[in-house]
């Protein structure tokens, strides 16, 4: 299978997941937002946001974490992902992970949220 057509799967994967995604180029500039990220950030603007920096959705600090992490990413292919907030009313940790193209070169970034609560619904529930 190429290259372009797995790309249609990878979409779908992050389009399926209950998690909000919002992906970033190195310019910081939002690239995607799947479905859940559009209705997480509604109220800041939603789709309307792909498009924009990121980072006038931080403070300054923030921004500062941001701009260590991407050079920690930059330093070697090998790092990768950091743990960046714990949001207790939640109950997820957040992560921030590199985007690699297929010789390792930085490409990008997004936010991964990890919910810490157990599953609620049956298994195979399919109702």
């Amino acid at each position: 299978m190429e290259d372009r057509d797995l790309q249609k799967y990878f979409k779908s994967i992050v389009d399926q997941d209950r998690c909000a995604v919002v992906i970033c180029n190195l310019s910081h500039e939002i690239i995607y937002m799947n479905p859940a990220a559009v209705e997480r950030y509604a109220k800041r603007g939603g789709a309307a946001l792909v498009g924009q920096s990121l980072l006038n959705c931080h403070n300054a600090q923030s921004g500062e974490q941001i701009g260590k992490v991407i050079a920690w990413f930059s330093q070697s292919a090998d790092h990768n992902i950091v743990y960046t907030f714990r949001n207790e009313k939640e109950n997820k940790d957040v992560y921030m992970v590199a985007l690699r193209d297929e010789d390792g070169t930085l490409i990008g970034y997004y936010e991964k949220h990890e919910y810490r609560e157990a599953e609620t619904c049956a298994l195979y529930d399919f109702s």
